[in-house]
């Protein structure tokens, strides 16, 4: 196992002087492309990468959940049976009100979501001790919640045999974050997290929930993705991620359709007549968007990785002039990848901040590294944190 790993068993070592039943793991993700598409019910891009998050598990004799991490000492649990009170208020009320740390709602919001999935009788299982140790970066749009949701639910659907199927742990995910956490996230996160693939990325209709891998040959073609942390903080509860929502509310009942999936390139020029300039905008990107995510699975089908450049590049520059959700640092990341010979480049995520992605060639990453680091420097920015990802495997049991 990793170091890791072995972090997360001497953990629950630690918590319960025994060793643990199994080890299982899920991975945080990137995405490729289709930004802001997902709750528009349209497309999108991701894939896992092998930065991870490792749960060691064991049942217990009592109805008692107890969780803890690496990365808070204190160790915190709560009866099964009280989960539905904990929980079944308005979404985040136990984390706003103290009642359970957030990084602890992750887990234990699983664990909730799992036994109350279906609208069923929850079903008669056993406490559990869970220990978590992760090593996927924090703040840099990589989604660490989601790799905590996929190690916890492949976990316990293993110790509780739920007999989950991979869409529905991505669902159990989506909903402990929506509503044990607060955070009004789609499902993409946890389907790439868990569905990931070697080599390839998770083809996901935000609609249908139809996902299907989609190979990438990085790995063959000699290419790596490198992400470039800006070290801006965002945050989507305030009013940028806000309004962009409202806006492509807006512009889709403005246009007559259920969600901006339903209009193609082709009634953009329709929408210009109807919508106010900056609607337009983001009705804009959106559309396009959804049509950029289907080019590149049909390029990368078709021709290779190496031709999905052009569209990574527009992706970035509807990012910025459209959605207006770039910042200047990740323009200039997005400027110096490019002019340091990279496949493409884009800001990923939720805009307002965040990382960039560029796809370059193996040999050519210590150069880019410099050409970035240089160009942030120049700029008078804070030096960005810039490493490398691999599209990788999904949710796993270790041992």
């Amino acid at each position: 196992m990793t170091p890791t790993a072995d972090s997360a068993v001497q953990l629950f070592e630690r918590l319960t002087g025994s060793a643990p039943e199994r080890v299982w793991s899920a991975p945080g993700r990137a995405n490729l492309i289709g930004e802001h598409t997902d709750y528009n019910e349209g497309f999108v891009l991701p894939f896992a990468i092998e930065h991870r998050t490792y749960a060691a598990v064991g049942r217990r004799r009592d109805g008692i959940i107890r969780v803890t991490s690496t990365f808070d000492p204190n160790p915190v649990e709560v009866a099964l049976v009280e989960l539905p009170a904990l929980f079944g208020g308005s979404p985040g009320d136990a984390v706003r009100v103290g009642d359970v740390p957030e990084w602890a709602a992750y887990p234990i919001g699983v664990a909730w979501a799992a036994l109350t999935a279906g609208g069923g009788a929850a079903p008669s299982v056993p406490g559990v001790d869970i220990a978590i140790s992760s090593d996927v970066p924090i703040g840099a749009g990589l989604s660490s919640s989601a790799a905590i949701e996929g190690a916890t639910i492949g976990a316990l659907d293993d110790l509780w045999a739920l007999g989950l199927t991979p869409l529905e742990m991505a669902k159990i995910g989506r909903t402990a974050e929506n509503h044990a956490v607060g955070a009004p996230t789609g499902i993409m996160d946890q389907v790439a997290s868990i569905m990931g693939q070697t080599d390839a990325a998770t083809f996901l209709d935000c609609r249908s929930l139809e996902a299907r891998p989609v190979d990438l040959g990085f790995a063959r073609e000699g290419l790596s993705v490198l992400v470039i942390d800006t070290q801006v903080t965002h945050s989507h509860s305030t009013g940028g991620y806000r309004e962009r929502r409202e806006s492509c509310e807006r512009g889709a009942r403005e246009m007559g359709v259920r969600s901006l999936r339903d209009l193609t390139v082709g009634d953009l020029e329709r929408a210009k007549g109807i919508l106010d300039d900056v609607t337009f905008r983001r009705v804009a990107h959106i559309v396009t968007e959804n049509q950029r995510v289907l080019d590149t699975v049909d390029t990368l089908r078709s021709e290779g990785p190496r031709a999905i450049g052009g569209l990574l590049v527009a992706s970035h520059v509807s990012m910025r002039d459209d959605f207006e959700i770039s910042v200047p640092e990740l323009d200039t990341a997005v400027t110096a990848a490019l002019d340091s010979g990279a496949v493409g480049a884009r800001m990923t995520g939720g805009g307002f901040g965040g990382a960039a992605i560029a796809l370059v060639e193996h040999g050519r990453i210590d150069a880019t590294k410099a050409a970035v680091a240089a160009a942030f420097e120049t700029a008078g920015f804070r030096e960005p944190h810039q490493f490398t990802v691999t599209p990788s495997h999904g949710v796993l049991r270790d041992a």
